[in-house]
């Protein structure tokens, strides 16, 4: 791998600092781990009404292990599979990682949030259904082009129960200044979400 020139690693430490601010919003005790809204809302569960038990009592106690070693490989080429575990002050309630990694000039960042309340998740329409997903999933893609530099992202939330799941995933080249493709990161972020939410089941 080349070693990156200066002017490179000038226009990497804004998408860095940016990523890192991302991570510290996704972990605010004061909002939701996304602000991405869901799709069509589902039907009333046992736990809206109240006549049954939470499904979930808490979120995954070890966020980095919820994604398989092997699509982590994959998603992030050069990442470590240890990931790096979100802070956050009530872990009973939300917890997360991410892994984030420079391959050559090809950049990938990939985040897991879960956060799991006493009651159902109520999700609001917005982005496009993501069909076999927890009880309701969306995705909501983008395209950023900061000083030249083009970055693509989705972000896949998943509502299930009284669990929430987000999944963000992003990348571009840094080389060609061109955003990742778009949908090797739309399949990459369904496909860490399909890992994510199974891993609430244990």
């Amino acid at each position: 791998m080349r070693s990156l020139p200066l002017t490179l690693a000038a226009r990497l430490l804004p998408v860095v600092v940016l990523a890192a601010a991302g991570v510290a919003m996704t972990t605010s005790d004061d909002s939701d781990a996304h602000a991405t809204p869901a799709g069509p809302s589902p039907q009333p569960s046992a736990t809206a009404t109240g006549s049954a038990a939470p499904r979930h009592t808490k979120p995954p106690t070890e966020a980095c292990a919820t994604l398989p070693a092997s699509l982590i490989k994959e998603l992030v080429p050069g990442a470590k599979a240890a990931g790096n575990e979100l802070k956050s002050s009530d872990l009973s309630r939300r917890t997360g990682c991410n892994w984030h990694a420079l391959d050559g000039f090809d950049y990938r960042w990939l985040d897991v949030a879960y956060d799991v309340r006493s009651v159902a998740a109520t999700p609001s329409g917005g982005g496009s259904a993501v069909p076999g997903l927890g009880d309701n999933a969306s995705v909501s893609e983008k395209t950023t082009d900061d000083d030249g530099q083009g970055i693509r992202e989705a972000v896949v939330t998943v509502h299930q129960d009284n669990a929430t799941v987000t999944v963000t995933y992003n990348g571009g080249d840094f080389e060609s200044h061109k955003a990742a493709d778009a949908d090797a990161i739309r399949k990459g972020a369904i496909s860490a979400a399909k890992e994510a939410v199974a891993a609430l089941d244990g």
